[in-house]
């Protein structure tokens, strides 16, 4: 990871624009649909620029890559590129539910390598540095060692009968949070087959990684970060000792739903 940008100063960073996505969260603000019917509002963008500003006077260097932002594809071209999501979880973010988060990730040669999402609205702050743990409020954190997938834990407002054996717990709605309960031992499995953006996965992959979490695209293959389409096709994160039985289960699922979204 480059000097040019410790974990501390990013950590701020994010303090601050959770601390101003907080004091927005009780008032009227501008909202909107993006394509696909995606929620956006005013404090994104508000976000977004705070976030630009500030994590560019630590790595000026680094390429930029955010939901909330134009797609500069010369990021294609840098070694390092923050990959960001200003509010993930917006929906909760507009009903006044705590279940969002900043998300920020530095991606280096396509690998996240510094990582840290605020959650002001639940008190929590997860950091994550390549090769140096996963951390919330400061605390390491480990994924629950579980080698049965039948019982596992799944962040989920509830689930198919195919998966009847699972067992639903508190879903916030930012997939990203969702990720770092695995990574906190509080899930055992999150599962989408979907394309998905980079910048919804980038920090959350690198904590649960860190936590000792198996992260995956949803048919099983390493995740790659600062790719010219920013996507993904779905996410697994799990406990590592159901890693496989989860991609076997999903496997005809994710087959069918990649030639869908690929037409």
């Amino acid at each position: 990871m480059p000097d040019a940008a410790p974990l501390a100063r990013v950590a701020e960073a994010a303090a601050e624009a959770g601390a101003l996505a907080l004091a927005c969260a009780d008032k009227r603000v501008k909202r909107w649909e993006k394509a696909g019917g995606e929620p956006v509002c005013q404090v994104d963008l508000d976000v977004d620029r705070l976030l630009k500003l500030r994590l560019a006077e630590i790595d000026p260097q680094a390429g930029w890559l955010s939901e909330e932002s134009v797609d500069d594809k010369a990021r294609l071209a840098a070694e390092r590129v923050w990959v960001v999501d200003p509010i993930d979880g917006t929906r909760d973010y507009l009903r006044g539910r705590p279940g969002w988060a900043v998300s920020v990730a530095l991606v280096e040669q396509g690998r996240p390598v510094l990582a840290v999402l605020e959650a002001p609205a639940r008190g929590e702050r997860w950091t994550a540095i390549a090769g140096e743990g996963a951390y919330r409020n400061g605390e390491a954190i480990r994924v629950m060692p579980r080698d049965r997938l039948s019982g596992a834990r799944v962040p989920a407002d509830q689930l198919p009968r195919r998966d009847s054996d699972l067992v639903p717990v508190h879903k916030p709605n930012s997939i990203a949070l969702r990720m770092a309960l695995v990574a906190a031992g509080e899930a055992d499995l999150v599962a989408t087959m979907r394309w998905g953006h980079e910048w919804d996965i980038a920090a959350a992959a690198l904590i649960a990684a860190e936590a000792g979490a198996r992260v995956s695209d949803a048919l099983g293959a390493p995740l790659a970060f600062n790719t010219p389409d920013a996507e993904a096709f779905g996410i697994l994160v799990t406990a590592p000792g159901i890693h496989a039985a989860a991609v076997e289960r999903l496997a005809g699922y994710a087959a069918i739903a990649e030639r869908l979204a690929a037409r």
